[in-house]
């Protein structure tokens, strides 16, 4: 797996490769606040790709057609301009005066964690299936942006072996501070609730068990009640919860996904060197060019970890100092698990260093 400190790796992947072996898809699996969007809509402005977004989004079950036309980046987003609206790929998907994307299904939308592919997958793999196939018959490459993929990483790798596995890790103290302040200035809680319901509706897995117990995580209660009821009551919590537990859960989340991009991406882009690394973009560029023939162009690129200690005076109600001590339970829990390389090990011990930088302003 080429590692983001590496750019001369990057260069070389698949530089020898035929065209006839390049990767027919790209699949993006990113985080909640990652910049993962800003990544997709520099290949997306490519015109042999169409950028399917959030695929597995529980918005897709209620999509329309007059629907997509809204769908465009607000203002508090943070999202960059946008040609053509987030959905506009699924307009082939819907039809006249109904509701939802063909082939989706709700319970796609929850992130899950465990070794074997879980009883919906099947009817996933084809619903993606799907999407690639009507794509690559037009004669474009599919790009899909996840946010909900992490878990199932490995089994989306082993169905979709023709694709371009991509993970996009930024780190954890600017991911969170990204949602949090959208909660603290917005009232908008969604990004704060979201590691809680996943963590919530996956608590019967032993992984998910352990994590949340060595980051320290108070979960709202489960109790009997199905997954979207589940899901408004994280909602609840989290406009109201204390921001250690809100990290805590945060980190508990960030960390299972590093773990499962850690087993096997094939290219890691690490969002804190953008914006501080010329270089770096273009090493990124020649290896999509290499890999998937694809040539984005990332010039453009904000320097996000400046951009975060900026915000840090507006990081209210947050002892920064605290929080190393679950950084360094969640690196520790990482380091533990088999099959995580040790140059990836390694990138997540500088995240984790950065963040300990980052937080330590915070008050």
């Amino acid at each position: 797996m080429p590692l983001p400190h590496e750019p001369s790796t990057a260069l070389s992947i698949g530089a020898s490769a035929p065209k006839n072996l390049l990767k027919q898809a790209v699949f993006l699996h990113t985080g909640w606040r990652s910049a993962g969007t800003w990544v997709w809509s520099r290949l997306r402005e490519l015109e042999r790709v169409a950028g399917f977004y959030e695929p597995l989004s529980n918005v897709l079950a209620d999509l329309n057609l007059a629907g997509v036309a809204a769908s465009r980046p607000t203002l508090t987003s943070g999202h960059p301009p946008l040609v053509a609206p987030y959905f506009d790929e699924y307009r082939p998907f819907l039809r006249e005066n109904a509701r939802g994307v063909t082939g989706y299904d709700r319970r796609f939308s929850i992130d899950r964690f465990s070794r074997e592919p879980d009883a919906p997958f099947p009817a996933l793999q084809a619903y993606l299936r799907h999407l690639c196939e009507h794509t690559v018959e037009q004669g474009r490459v599919p790009v899909f942006k996840f946010c909900r993929s992490g878990g199932r990483l490995p089994w989306l790798k082993q169905a979709f072996a023709d694709a371009l596995h991509v993970g996009v890790l930024r780190n954890p103290a600017s991911q969170f501070a990204s949602g949090w302040l959208l909660r603290q200035q917005w009232s908008n809680a969604f990004f704060v609730a979201a590691p809680f319901r996943v963590l919530g509706l996956n608590q019967w897995d032993p992984l998910i068990r352990e994590v949340v117990g060595i980051c320290g995580v108070s979960l709202p209660p489960l109790a009997s009640m199905p997954d979207d009821a589940y899901a408004m009551a994280c909602e609840q919590y989290a406009r109201t919860v204390d921001s250690d537990n809100a990290y805590r859960a945060f980190i508990a989340l960030w960390i299972l996904c590093a773990l499962r991009m850690g087993e096997g991406v094939d290219l890691l882009i690490d969002m804190d060197r953008f914006g501080q690394s010329r270089e770096y973009g273009a090493g990124l560029r020649a290896a999509f060019d290499a890999q998937c023939g694809l040539s984005p162009d990332f010039g453009d690129a904000r320097d996000l970890v400046e951009e975060t200690r900026r915000s840090a005076a507006r990081m209210t109600g947050i002892d920064g100092g605290a929080l190393r001590a679950v950084h360094s339970a969640a690196l520790k829990f990482l380091k533990a698990q088999a099959g995580v390389e040790a140059g990836f090990v390694e990138v997540v011990r500088e995240k984790m260093v950065l963040a300990n930088e980052l937080t330590e302003a915070w008050r």
